[in-house]
């Protein structure tokens, strides 16, 4: 009799679980195929300070909604959601992006206009960002208005469903966005030393510390390798120049990014960024070798015709003297 009560237990607990399951699953974000604020109809209403959490998973792209053109190559639209943000007080704000989880590096886009939704003749755009990380970064948006709507369409990239937290805030939080420069210029160089130079300006004079944060180019996240406190001169004033030097332990393709921060209500600052390559010589494959010793062959043969022809003129000339 115990063992048949166990049982019936045991098969009441697993109905029990199934049915959690099921539960869960088809009253999650993803499992109606993407969040409700896919739709601009249904955006999500921000509030000051207010740190979501959202998904790009199975978003589309209402393209009644958008308008290429205002955005060019800035973004690239996949999977996008809609938010809006109306300020109670006029002023600066930033937009704090953190805790992306993508399937690619280069992590959400973000478009921030003002105009009537899913009316793009009447939008007009304030900030259009790619991050090209999953870094935590901010947006500054400067002089929004009181009582003004903004719209937020945060864009992540085909098949690279992302997670990610999103607060409109007076305060910003991680490093100031900014575009990378071009890697295709990069040279390898056979040395593991980095040496970063950078130049901080009169307008940051209340700057305390620089960060120096590295990232390799197929990570997701840059970290930090050092720090470096500023220099005062004799006269009491900011050092304006700056060097740093970094080890490399590995090749590879290294981004570096210094960010000045000063007292607790300072805007970090980007004030510096470059890419470094670092990788040994390539090995001669043999169709390079042969191309090498063909160049030489040829090389030799002209020598030879000159020296032949410049025997020539020398005979020329001493005849032409007898």
């Amino acid at each position: 009799m115990t063992g048949d009560l166990q049982k019936t237990r045991y098969r009441f607990w697993l109905r029990s679980l199934f049915a959690y399951l099921f539960i869960a699953h088809y009253t999650s974000p993803t499992a109606s195929g993407q969040v409700a604020n896919d739709d601009i109809e249904h955006r999500r209403v921000l509030r000051p300070n207010e740190t979501i959490t959202s998904t790009t998973a199975n978003c589309t792209v209402q393209w009644s909604c958008v308008e290429e053109k205002l955005t060019g190559r800035c973004i690239e639209y996949h999977n996008d959601q809609w938010f809006e943000f109306t300020p109670r007080v006029s002023g600066r704000y930033f937009v704090n992006i953190g805790g992306q989880q993508c399937r690619d590096t280069r992590g959400v886009q973000l478009v921030v206009l003002t105009g009537t939704p899913c009316q793009p003749s009447t939008y007009r755009v304030l900030s259009c960002t790619s991050l090209g990380s999953q870094d935590d970064v901010f947006v500054a948006l400067d002089s929004l208005q009181a009582g003004q709507s903004y719209l937020l369409d945060v864009d992540g990239y085909l098949k690279d469903f992302c997670q990610f937290t999103l607060a409109v805030s007076d305060k910003p939080k991680g490093v100031p966005v900014a575009m990378a420069p071009a890697l295709a210029e990069v040279v390898a160089s056979p040395n593991r030393l980095v040496s970063l130079r950078w130049v901080l300006p009169d307008s940051l004079g209340t700057t305390q510390q620089f960060r120096v944060l590295r990232r390799e180019a197929a990570a997701f996240r840059a970290s930090e390798v050092g720090t470096a406190t500023v220099n005062r001169t004799t006269y009491g004033t900011n050092s304006p120049e700056y060097t740093w030097t970094d080890t490399l332990t590995a090749p590879g393709r290294y981004l570096y990014q210094i960010v000045a921060y000063g007292a607790n209500n300072t805007v970090p600052a980007l004030l510096h960024q470059q890419w470094y390559a670092y990788g040994q010589p390539m090995p001669a494959t043999a169709a390079s070798t042969r191309a090498n010793q063909r160049g030489a062959k040829a090389a030799r043969v002209q020598l030879n015709w000159e020296r032949r022809g410049h025997q020539a003129r020398l005979k020329r000339l001493i005849n032409t003297r007898k």
